[in-house]
């Protein structure tokens, strides 16, 4: 490349300008300074990256999770959590059993016992077996006892039949099922109720289902004679009742005839059958071998239960006249309740 001095010069002529595209075009430097300046003022921008745990890999990613599930992401950890050495975790430290002894002395409300361990853990599904297998906090008496707050009187009798399957005996035996059903001894509650009397009040209470409203009605008779024994200012009180069987009034030379009308008689028939005694309470009808007598023998022992005494007689019958010669006949009870 020719130099301009030189050339201008000696020739006095200006020769053609001629470039060399390999060379950089000349760039001030100052604007280069500038520029590299003002880059470095520039804000850079930056990229938020998520990046989900590994237990969630398998799961496809999606923009319109729940969030819950955004909150459990944000709590994990990207590192494992370090391992302090605390022992056993809380969850097996609440679920772990205590140490009972072998032999474990108990205060049934108030009445002590000793027994075995294994004793009281015979049945497994029975409250007993719960209570002694760690997974329940059991209250302990100012001598160190296990308190069971319930009436001890015939926890013996509990006691006996986990050691060695004895049944009480007759008089206490509604008292020791009512102490089974608490501590839900499933084998002694079947022992019991094949043993008299209970296998008795089943039979008797099959009966007794027959006449849907016979608790309604005993609780009547005992409100009626409260009132009027009140009312009087009497030491008992006396109530009208009738019981029958059949639900149509017969008699023994009736029956021949009222047994044909009794599946030929239309609708209209049947109404003027209809009648209510002028009684307190009214009993029947029920188709069973139980006669009335039995009946009455139910409502007089339940009202005994209650411990309220209650003597009944026969007065006489219904004599409601019904249609041609048939009246009602239905027999009527005398009872006097006897409150003092």
């Amino acid at each position: 490349m020719q130099q301009y001095g030189s050339d201008e010069a000696s020739n006095g002529e200006r020769p053609p300008l001629s470039f060399n595209m390999s060379s950089p075009l000349p760039v001030a430097p100052s604007r280069l300074r500038v520029f590299a300046q003002e880059r470095r003022t520039l804000p850079h921008s930056r990229v938020m990256v998520f990046f989900s745990a590994a237990s969630e890999a398998g799961k496809p990613g999606d923009a319109m999770s729940s969030a819950g599930s955004v909150k459990g992401d944000f709590r994990k950890r990207s590192t494992p959590a370090p391992n302090l050495n605390l022992g056993k975790s809380l969850s097996t430290t609440l679920n772990a059993s205590p140490e009972f002894p072998e032999v474990i002395s108990l205060n049934v409300g108030g009445t002590y016992f000793t027994t075995r361990l294994s004793t009281l853990r015979r049945y497994e599904d029975t409250m007993l077996a719960a209570m002694f297998s760690g997974r329940h906090h059991i209250p302990r008496d100012a001598e160190g006892c296990f308190f069971i707050d319930r009436d001890g009187a015939y926890f013996r009798d509990i006691l006996n039949f986990l050691r060695e399957g004895e049944l009480p005996q007759r008089d206490h035996v509604r008292a020791v099922h009512r102490e089974a059903l608490y501590y839900a001894i499933g084998p002694l509650l079947d022992s019991l109720e094949d043993t008299q009397p209970l296998t008795g009040e089943k039979v008797r209470q099959a009966f007794l289902d027959l006449l849907p409203y016979y608790k309604d009605n005993l609780e009547r008779i005992v409100e009626i004679a409260k009132l009027r024994a009140m009312q009087r200012k009497a030491r008992f009180a006396k109530l009208k009742i009738c019981v029958y069987k059949e639900e149509m009034p017969i008699t023994p030379y009736e029956r021949p005839l009222f047994n044909s009308l009794r599946f030929e008689r239309t609708e209209s028939e049947a109404k003027l059958f209809e009648h209510h005694c002028e009684v307190d309470v009214s009993f029947g009808p029920w188709e069973a071998v139980a006669d009335v007598y039995d009946l009455l023998h139910c409502i007089v022992s339940d009202l005994a239960e209650r411990g309220i005494t209650a003597d009944q007689q026969c007065i006489g019958v219904c004599d409601k006249h019904l249609i041609n010669h048939y009246y009602c006949k239905r027999p009527i009870y005398e009872f006097k309740i006897t409150w003092w």
